[in-house]
């Protein structure tokens, strides 16, 4: 990936740190879990009958769980993240229902502290990723008759993602961190029908023909924040780059996502996701989606799991 795109991620998640108007609390230590967690149903809705200046109905719907479990207690820390998404979109006169999110991800952090308590909130680390989808994914397009039609293009474990890496652990508090591991190994799943027919020279998420994983050797920077910015609008950006030191390791990989909640009450809430991802083992270009909506919210914290 040209470097010229880090450049702006950077700056922009730099710079939505300064427009925070809130101080980050410093890290309390408690010595039991914690669990906190929220679900979103995000809702989009939109008619026409008899509207001459033209437009297409349509209505589609997301679900969304974000749940957290942190631990920590003389010195270690064990920070984990669940990420669950799902929506789905319907397009007047479409026969083909089509996916606006499908992800499921887990990221677990295990921290230690150094005993030299001049490093501050730095800790020795290790971590674990684990990313795949929940339902088939299509590309669309037409045939000779102009039909619509769809090829399989993915699938639940095609592709699942691993990684595993050590390094360092910078936390301030639950709600800004930053995970560094110059060495992260990445492992990459997939499906071997999405490679049997591939020619020579193609790959299906960086694995070649006939075969079904990939294993790369690499460096990974991992970053989480968030803060009110304005009165009940709250923004929490993720930020994820990875690069394979076996194979072309000026092509880091990037996935970040800004979240801006606009608060309307304790449970309705307007959502704008815009969300940035690279990575040339799929396609050689910046993907780029962006999604608004009223949100209905849950509370999920007191549930026993």
């Amino acid at each position: 990936m040209n470097f010229k795109f880090i450049h702006i991620f950077l700056f922009l998640f730099i710079s939505s740190l300064l427009f925070s108007q809130t101080e980050l609390d410093s890290i309390q230590t408690p010595v039991k879990w914690k669990k906190s967690g929220t679900a979103l149903f995000l809702a989009n809705q939109s008619s026409f009958s008899n509207w001459t200046s033209g437009g297409q109905s349509s209505i589609s719907g997301t679900i969304k769980i974000n749940y957290n479990f942190n631990y920590y207690k003389k010195g270690w820390a064990w920070d984990t993240k669940v990420i669950s998404a799902f929506g789905l979109n319907k397009i007047g006169g479409s026969e083909f229902l089509k996916k606006t999110d499908d992800r499921l991800e887990v990221y677990s952090v295990l921290g230690k502290k150094f005993n030299n308590n001049l490093i501050g909130n730095w800790s020795y680390s290790s971590f674990f990723n684990f990313q795949t989808q929940y339902a088939k994914g299509y590309r669309f397009g037409k045939d000779t008759n102009g039909n619509t039609n769809r090829t399989e293009k993915s699938r639940i474990f095609s592709p699942a993602t691993t990684q595993l890496g050590v390094g360092l652990y910078w936390k301030k508090s639950k709600n800004l961190w930053v995970n560094v591991a110059p060495m992260t190994g990445k492992l990459i799943l997939v499906n071997s029908i999405f490679t049997d027919n591939l020619n020579d020279s193609e790959t299906y998420f960086g694995v070649r023909k006939g075969g079904n994983s990939r294993f790369e050797l690499g460096a990974s920077v991992r970053s989480f924040y968030k803060a009110e910015i304005y009165k009940n609008i709250t923004l929490e950006n993720r930020l994820s780059l990875y690069s394979d030191y076996l194979d072309k390791p000026k092509n880091i990989d990037l996935d970040c996502t800004f979240n801006i909640v606009m608060k309307v009450n304790k449970s309705v809430s307007t959502n704008l996701i815009f969300q940035f991802v690279y990575d040339d083992n799929d396609i050689k270009r910046v993907q780029i989606r962006e999604v608004l909506g009223i949100g209905l919210n849950i509370d999920l914290s007191n549930i026993r799991i």
